[in-house]
């Protein structure tokens, strides 16, 4: 019997620890690299975590795969700290079970999302500022 999406959540998750917003800021400061996986209009309607890397979804195997012909500079290896953060931490699960089939076994998400983030009252730029 195929899972349904509700399912295949709770499995993924089961293989590894989610962070907090407050989490996330201590693993940044850490050495941590947040990616936010959501797409423009988001970003632009909402803001930007200060030092995040972009990538939206679709992009973020062959950007993260440090072995990948289009990696980005960030990629520094398969041990990097990874927290992905999607609009409400649903999406950014599913990603992190992409990004551990590649190797990258530090990859995590940031429950609840970008929103989680702003609503813990963590700093938060315009889009338009950080062009």
């Amino acid at each position: 019997m195929p899972l349904g999406i509700d399912e295949l959540l709770e499995r993924v998750r089961a293989g590894y620890d989610r962070i907090s917003p407050p989490e996330a800021a201590a693993a940044a400061e850490a050495g941590a690299l947040l990616v936010d996986i959501r797409y423009a209009e988001l970003r632009a309607r909402d803001g930007l975590i200060p030092g995040a890397l972009v990538v939206e979804r679709n992009e973020l195997e062959w950007r993260l795969d440090p072995r990948g012909s289009h990696r980005a500079d960030e990629a520094v290896g398969h041990d990097l700290r990874i927290v992905l953060i999607c609009n409400e931490g649903y999406a950014s699960s599913l990603a992190v079970a992409s990004l551990r089939q590649l190797g990258l076994h530090r990859a995590t998400d940031l429950t609840g999302g970008f929103q989680a983030w702003r609503g813990a009252g963590l700093p938060v730029i315009s889009a338009a500022t950080s062009t």
